[in-house]
């Protein structure tokens, strides 16, 4: 896949009130086009800031962000019309059926009619929940939650996903058919993925090229097998983490 940076962040700064150091400190990074890119660290490391930021959730205080050659804080609308977000929490109303939710969904990114219909079919049938659609979200499992939440952040078809936890707490046959899916969107529409974990090694096996934060600093990147082929004394991505991040707990 192409190398040219779709996503490309240049010297970002945020500091919280009443916190001692910024969450994130005049952070470099690059994402190409068609990457599955994957932003790991310890909690407090600066990965949801990032994303946060890269989301218009928040703003920075220092540095910029171009999406697609164009500048987050300029042109924020025409930039969300082609990221599509999944949050680690369940972003779904539970007493609506999924069919109800994600047709709400797709009104919101400006789909309607028979367009929005075949939308949601074809992305139900893919995760196994075409004969769930009407069934309200209460009282779906959380795998299944999973999947109705991460086809509420693809039916627009957006060029860039943004993951954060999309495989946490749910079972190994929801984990896989997600992990499958978004391997094949990846794929096939050229849809780069940037996406957040603690499981190191899912991580290691679904990322194309993974960058490790800590303290708001980026420690070190690169692609999976060329990182651990760079520390000996490490036999895989989560050797790495431990040995750069420490074993100490974080809050």
């Amino acid at each position: 896949m192409a190398s040219t940076p779709i996503i490309e962040i240049r010297q970002l700064t945020k500091r919280y009130h009443q916190s001692d150091e910024p969450a994130v400190k005049k952070l470099d990074l690059k994402i190409g086009k068609g990457e599955i890119f994957g932003l790991l660290g310890p909690n407090g490391a600066g990965k949801t800031t990032t994303i946060s930021i890269l989301c218009s959730q928040i703003n920075a205080d220092e540095g910029d962000i171009f999406v697609d050659g164009k500048n987050l804080a300029a042109d924020s609308v025409q930039i969300k019309k082609i990221i599509g977000v999944v949050p680690q929490e369940i972003a779904l109303y539970q007493k609506l059926t999924a069919y109800e939710n994600l047709r709400f969904f797709g009104n919101m990114y400006g789909l309607k009619g028979e367009d929005l219909k075949e939308r949601i079919m074809s992305r139900a049938a893919a995760f196994g929940l075409e004969q769930k659609l009407h069934r309200k979200v209460n009282t779906f499992s959380g795998g299944m939650k999973r999947r109705v939440n991460l086809v509420a952040g693809i039916l627009h078809r957006p060029r860039i996903l943004i993951l954060d936890e999309p495989t946490v707490g749910i079972d190994v046959q929801s984990k896989n058919v997600i992990i499958d899916y978004l391997k094949q969107l990846n794929e096939k529409e050229e849809t780069t993925i940037v996406y957040t974990s603690h499981l190191m090694e899912e991580a290691e096996r679904f990322c194309t090229h993974i960058a490790i934060l800590d303290m708001g600093k980026i420690v070190t990147e690169g692609k999976p097998e060329e990182l651990i082929s760079g520390y000996p004394s490490c036999n895989n991505l989560e050797d790495i983490f431990l040995l750069l991040t420490g074993r100490s707990l974080r809050d």
